[in-house]
C-alpha cells in the first residue's frame, strides 16, 4: 500500500471518530436539558329537556261510555320540567277510529278545546275551565296542532316551562248536542302529543 493510500485511511478514520464525539457530546448536552410538563382536564355535561312522563300520563279524558250529545269531559295535565334546562314544547292530536259504523269516525264529531288553568280558582285545576284560549273549540279530526309547532324552532303559541317548574293546562272534549246519529255506537282513540325542545341557541 503506498503512502498516499494509508495517510487518506488514517485521516478518514480520525473524521468518523471526530463525527462520533460531536454526536456524543450532542446527545449529552440533549439530555441535560431542564423540562416541564403540565396538564389539565376539562369536564363536560350536557343538559337535559325532560317532560315528566307519570304527570302527563296522569291526564284522563275519558268519560266513559255511552256518550250522547252534549256530554262533555274536561281534565287537567301538569306539564312539569323534570330536566336541567329551560323548554318550549307544542301539543297536537291524532286520531283514529275505533268500532264507528262505515264513514262514521266519531273522532269527526268531537270538539276539543285547550285552556290555560283556571282564572277564578287555580288551585282547584281546571273546574272552571276559564283560563285562557290556547286553542278554541274546534273538532278533533285525525290530527291537529293544538298549538305551537312539532318543528325544533320557535312556534307560535309554543309554551315555555322553567326548569323544575310546572305548565297546567285544561283540555275539554266534547260531543255537541248537534251530533246527528249516524255516530250512535262509535268509538275513537285520541292520541296527545307533548313535543319538547330546548330553548337556549334554538
Amino acid at each position: 500500500m503506498d503512502k498516499t493510500a494509508s495517510r487518506r485511511k488514517r485521516v478518514m478514520a480520525l473524521a468518523v471518530a471526530g463525527l462520533a464525539v460531536v454526536s456524543m457530546t450532542a446527545g449529552a448536552t440533549s439530555l441535560a436539558l431542564f423540562t416541564d410538563t403540565e396538564t389539565v382536564d376539562a369536564t363536560f355535561t350536557s343538559g337535559t329537556i325532560i317532560l315528566d312522563a307519570t304527570k302527563i300520563d296522569a291526564l284522563n279524558l275519558s268519560l266513559g261510555a255511552n256518550w250522547v250529545p252534549g256530554d262533555s269531559v274536561t281534565g287537567s295535565v301538569d306539564v312539569e320540567n323534570d330536566g336541567t334546562n329551560e323548554l318550549r314544547y307544542s301539543l297536537d292530536t291524532s286520531s283514529t277510529d275505533g268500532s264507528s259504523p262505515a264513514g262514521a269516525a266519531f273522532y269527526t264529531a268531537l270538539t276539543v278545546e285547550v285552556r290555560t288553568v283556571d282564572a277564578t280558582t287555580p288551585l282547584i285545576k281546571c273546574d272552571d275551565f276559564d283560563g285562557t284560549v290556547l286553542q278554541a273549540v274546534e273538532f278533533l279530526g285525525a290530527s291537529n296542532v293544538m298549538f305551537g309547532s312539532v318543528s325544533p324552532t320557535v312556534g307560535t303559541g309554543d309554551r315555555t316551562v322553567a326548569a323544575g317548574a310546572t305548565d297546567v293546562l285544561c283540555i275539554q272534549v266534547s260531543l255537541p248536542t248537534v251530533t246527528d246519529e249516524t255516530f250512535q255506537g262509535a268509538t275513537s282513540v285520541a292520541t296527545f302529543t307533548f313535543n319538547a325542545e330546548q330553548t337556549a341557541n334554538n
